[in-house]
């Protein structure tokens, strides 16, 4: 069986066996956004190699014995979990179909991210509960699959699932595997602004480097809040931003300082404002509802890493 799909054969309607992320970047890649390429590992693959590997009813047996008052308790039951399933072996013919998939794909670097099937994926935001890993290699790919799989059973994934009363409900995992962009210039765009939520307005945030840093609020960057029926330019507060992340020689992620010329110089170019809003306003338009998206410029390009409605309007 098939465990392995390219983007080219998701859409939306794929949320079921490639989670959320998987299912949009399928769904973006047919409609035409400018998406880097890449497949999803689907979420029967993880179910199958829990099956085989007899792990299924050992994670059972553990998340029962979770006492959710206690703290300690989630975590020794979060620790266990991930290194029984750290440690069991991917069936072979499992692996050899992801090696030659991630060969297919011709990038020396990927990105590996976790991509929940949660049944009930309006109520369940699972977006921040998982795992993505970065600059994978052919080397370390098929161990950071495992870290993706495992990360359904992180401490926060775990109390998550308890929270929002879904320990009875069948959530799986899936794999988005990406070419890696190696961003110069990178951020995120609200298609309506997130606090006056006025839905002719559109915000995007800008900043040197990989996109990593404003995901995680590591920096402040550039904001630029545009009129979407006129497609200008209404506002914008450019940030003195003193560091990026970037990759290093050994392509590890490190911070870096800002490069003189680009201190304190707008990171986005107006042109480049109006290309990236008409790109976002399309996926908006697409998707028929407010999005929050991740994007990123290499020579000369942007691409749309990952769109998903904004879940506070």
């Amino acid at each position: 069986m098939n465990h392995i799909k390219n983007f080219k054969n998701l859409t939306k309607k794929d949320v079921g066996i490639a989670g959320g992320k998987g299912a949009s970047l399928g769904e973006m890649t047919k409609a035409g956004i400018p998406v880097p390429p890449g497949f999803v590992i689907l979420a029967s693959a993880f179910d199958r190699f829990l099956e085989e590997t007899d792990l299924f009813q050992q994670v059972e047996i553990e998340l029962k014995k979770i006492n959710y008052k206690d703290v300690n308790s989630v975590d020794r039951s979060s620790a266990i979990i991930r290194d029984l399933i750290y440690d069991a072996k991917i069936p072979k013919d499992l692996e050899k179909e992801i090696m030659a998939d991630f060969k297919k794909l011709g990038a020396n670097f990927v990105a590996v991210r976790s991509s929940a099937t949660a049944e009930d994926s309006s109520v369940a935001s699972w977006a921040g509960e998982l795992e993505s890993y970065l600059n994978t290699t052919e080397k370390d790919i098929l161990a950071n699959v495992k870290k993706c799989w495992s990360s359904l059973f992180t401490p926060r994934a775990i109390f998550y699932r308890h929270e929002k009363d879904m320990l009875k409900t069948h959530v799986s995992v899936a794999v988005v595997v990406q070419k890696m962009i190696d961003s110069e210039k990178s951020g995120i765009c609200f298609s309506v602004h997130p606090v006056t939520e006025d839905r002719n307005q559109m915000i995007i945030e800008a900043g040197w480097g990989l996109g990593e840093a404003i995901v995680s609020g590591s920096i402040t960057p550039d904001s630029y809040v545009l009129n979407k029926k006129k497609m200008s330019i209404m506002d914008a507060n450019i940030s003195n931003q003193e560091k990026k992340l970037v990759k290093d020689l050994k392509k590890r992620i490190k911070w870096a300082s800002v490069s003189k010329t680009e201190k304190g110089k707008q990171v986005l170019p107006q042109k480049e404002i109006i290309t990236l809003a008409k790109i976002c306003l399309r996926i908006e338009k697409h998707y028929k509802k407010p999005q929050d998206i991740e994007w990123a410029y290499e020579k000369n390009k942007f691409y749309i890493v990952q769109s998903r409605p904004i879940t506070t309007l």
